[in-house]
């Protein structure tokens, strides 16, 4: 979190950062008086550290993402969960229309070009696509697809959407009756969809060949909502034209068969990188921990429990 957040979070609590100099220790030496755990959607809270801390009642996560956290098991143990929804939402749509941009209009390859010295050399760069009249379909309807989708509409895009659940479509929309069948109709595919078990690889060798040599696709939700032998294969064979990936499977540790693709726009999961965006975030995880302190229920628990407030 920003250094600003840290250090009101160290003015109103003890504080052990697990992962500082000594932190595992002391985590482990406090492990029965821990009330509460921060963490990022990407790291989670392991079912061994629930195991530790017998104490615990909120773990507050600093995103949207809660794949990484047992939500059954904290609602076993009465734990609250908080996220930080909204917030990011706006950030995390406008570098989902970068990515698009990106891809269509070659920019990662246009970059290297020039700065390897290869454009002065009289090299060309490969004509990218026009946005305009182009489907973008989007996989996973919740606010960040509703925002994307406004700002793709802005570029002329037509917009088509599936998601897992009914959910209210703006008119001009296209509603696809199935995942592969939104994959068989766009031009480029925004995966926005949470991960979570149900998602797991859910686009797959066939949703990408639906997709087409022209098709691309864009994800900014979470790596596994992906199948990544699937994906570079089809990047790699030409199944699909090109991607835009800001999440992996792994991270930040990815496949090193990305990092070789002229193809392939990477960004090092920045959706909700912005210093206004992040000073938000910080502001919510501390609002979820004065709240759960106080003997509230945090206002953005994704855990309802059925004795109301936290511990």
């Amino acid at each position: 979190m920003l250094a600003e957040i840290e250090e009101r979070l160290d003015a109103a609590y003890r504080v052990i950062r697990l992962f500082g100099p000594d932190g595992q220790a002391e985590a482990e030496a406090a492990a029965d008086r821990i009330r509460a755990v921060v963490t990022g959607g990407g790291t989670g809270l392991s079912p061994a550290w629930f195991a530790r801390l017998p104490a615990l009642g909120l773990v507050a996560v600093n995103g949207v993402g809660t794949d990484k956290v047992d939500l059954d098991l904290a609602r076993r143990r009465g734990i609250h969960v908080s996220t930080t929804p909204g917030v990011l939402t706006d950030d995390v749509a406008d570098l989902g229309m970068a990515l698009i941009l990106g891809v269509m209009r070659r920019l990662g390859e246009g970059d290297r070009l020039v700065r390897s010295g290869g454009w002065a050399a009289g090299g060309r760069l490969a004509l990218g696509a026009s946005l305009a009249g182009k489907r973008l379909g989007i996989l996973g309807f919740g606010q960040i697809g509703r925002a994307l989708a406004r700002r793709a509409e802005a570029f002329g895009m037509k917009i088509a959407i599936w998601n897992r659940s009914q959910v209210d479509v703006p008119a001009g929309y296209f509603r696809a009756g199935s995942a592969l069948a939104l994959a068989e109709g766009s031009d480029v595919l925004a995966v926005c969809l949470a991960g979570t078990a149900g998602t797991e690889k859910m686009v797959g060798a066939e949703m990408l060949a639906a997709l087409g040599p022209d098709g691309m696709i864009v994800n900014v939700a979470r790596g596994s909502v992906v199948d990544e032998d699937a994906l570079i294969a089809a990047l790699s064979n030409g199944t699909i034209a090109a991607a835009g990936l800001d999440v992996f499977v792994g991270e930040p540790s990815i496949r090193s068969a990305f990092l070789g693709m002229e193809n392939v726009l990477l960004m090092p999961h920045q959706g909700s990188a912005t210093i206004e965006t992040r000073r938000a975030m910080g502001d919510l995880v501390l609002a979820n921990l004065a709240a759960f302190f106080r003997g509230e229920v945090p206002p953005t628990s994704v855990v309802r429990l059925d004795r109301g407030a936290g511990r």
